[in-house]
């Protein structure tokens, strides 16, 4: 990240979104909304003085409600550039017009209070998207008790957990503050199941087991389950990965788990956790007394990515993520010419595809710039101007904005670099006046003439 801030050829807008998009390819104008941060990026030095002053404190965002952070905080360890930002919402000056300490304390004098939002035009060729992903929120899955026992986390809780830049400093603990001694970790929450997300994860089998790997080496003695319906383990170096656990002694459960309780039958269940579960390899119903219970959710869409499918002009699939060209033979590139995507806003995968994604999406850009010429597709409509009556219903409808109104000659025109040719803005022309070029209704009849004789 910082070799990427650092390189002359890159600028780096953080703490900014895209808020509208406009043109085609090699001509794509994108105005870009910076929010303020209330400090000056050129004067902070990144000390931290601010943050450790300020006496109003929120839940963290980066610890997933674990843990707290200040009213001023920078976003998480190590983020480029290291300049806090304050959060108006948790702020007592915006509140209530008091405190203002960060300020004080700011030997830099970068803390600005009357920064505004700030907007941004500019001249682009292409897009590239890498929205990423959501964690699904285990909360409606009431059997598996998240959020009503304690102890009960999900993936990425237990990772900020087990980091050694964490709330915990890397120190694996119960809510009292003891250190577990039998952990559940239960694949497949959200992910291969009709009720929520059919399809799989793909990761979570893998950091499942690596959360495995973690417990072993900070707690040698631990007992730890591993409830899955199978182990999906197709990456380089994976199955051996798996073999090793084995090794190390780690119980594998074959069957997905039913339910998480609190209620005990036996004297050893007493203040423990028990997943309840059909162990499917010996044909048995199993409870599993444990003190801490892993939660492996699925990964899923954005929450924003209708919002953003509809700023780039993209299209989704019947689960949420962004539609590519073609699955095999145009993976990065989208119905959109010059807009590309990576990572897993195109679905759920692993770090070393979505590196592999980017930098294929990074070469196509590169190709189109060192080629110097876009090539557009010849099937585009072409409108009839003695015929069009001006009616704009073809605008209206056109699913790639490929149509504008002249107001001069009162006709609808078409931008050939935007038009896919889907034929919708013809089959409603009420005067028959936009005809899809080279599939004019002559042209297919001797085609199926060709055929039939």
């Amino acid at each position: 990240m910082a070799s990427v801030r650092s390189h002359e050829k890159i600028e780096l807008m953080t703490y900014s979104e895209v808020v509208d998009v406009s043109g085609y390819v090699g001509n794509f104008k994108v105005r870009i909304k910076k929010k303020p941060r209330y400090v000056d990026e050129d004067k902070c030095t990144g000390c931290g003085v601010c943050q450790e002053k300020c006496p109003f404190k929120a839940d963290s965002e980066f610890d997933l409600g674990l843990g707290k952070r200040k009213a001023i905080y920078t976003p998480f360890p190590q983020a480029v550039p290291n300049v806090p930002v304050i959060d108006p919402e948790h702020c007592n000056y915006f509140l209530k017009n008091k405190c203002r300490a960060c300020e004080k304390f700011c030997e830099a004098h970068a803390i600005d209070f009357e920064q505004t939002e700030q907007f941004l035009d500019v001249d682009v060729g292409s897009i590239i998207v890498t929205t990423g992903f959501d964690s699904f929120d285990p909360s409606p899955m009431v059997q598996y008790g998240y959020g009503v026992y304690d102890n009960v986390y999900t993936g990425l809780q237990f990772e900020r957990m087990s980091n050694a830049s964490g709330l915990t400093d890397g120190r694996i603990q119960l809510k009292d503050g003891s250190q577990p001694k039998s952990v559940a970790i239960l694949h497949c929450v959200g992910s291969r199941d009709k009720n929520y997300h059919e399809y799989c994860s793909r990761v979570c089998c893998m950091y499942s087991l690596k959360f495995s790997h973690i417990l072993r080496e900070k707690i040698p003695d631990a007992e730890i389950y591993q409830l899955y319906i199978d182990l999906r383990c197709f990456g380089k170096g994976y199955e051996e990965f798996y073999n090793r656990l084995q090794e190390e002694g780690v119980n594998f459960v074959r069957g997905r788990a039913a339910e998480v309780t609190n209620l005990a039958e036996t004297p050893e269940e007493e203040g423990k956790l028990i997943v309840l579960c059909e162990d499917t390899l010996i044909g048995r119903q199993r409870r599993i007394p444990v003190d801490m219970v892993v939660l492996s959710t699925a990964v899923e869409a954005r929450a924003d990515a209708e919002d953003t499918a509809r700023l780039f002009s993209l299209s989704r699939t019947a689960d949420g993520f962004f539609l590519e060209k073609h699955p095999k033979l145009d993976p990065v590139a989208t119905m959109t010419d010059g807009v590309f995507i990576a990572g897993c806003c195109q679905g759920p995968k692993d770090i070393p595809d979505t590196v592999a994604q980017a930098s294929a999406a990074a070469a196509r850009v590169l190709a189109m710039i060192s080629k110097g010429e876009v090539e557009v597709e010849a099937a585009t409509a072409v409108v009839d101007e003695e015929l069009c009556s001006g009616c704009k219903t073809c605008i209206e409808l056109c699913p790639y904005g490929a149509i504008s109104f002249d107001e001069e000659k009162k006709v609808a025109c078409i931008n050939e670099a935007l038009c896919k040719g889907c034929g919708t803005c013809g089959a409603a022309c009420p005067a028959g006046a936009i005809l899809s070029r080279h599939f004019t209704t002559e042209q297919i009849l001797a085609q199926v003439e060709g055929v039939l004789i």
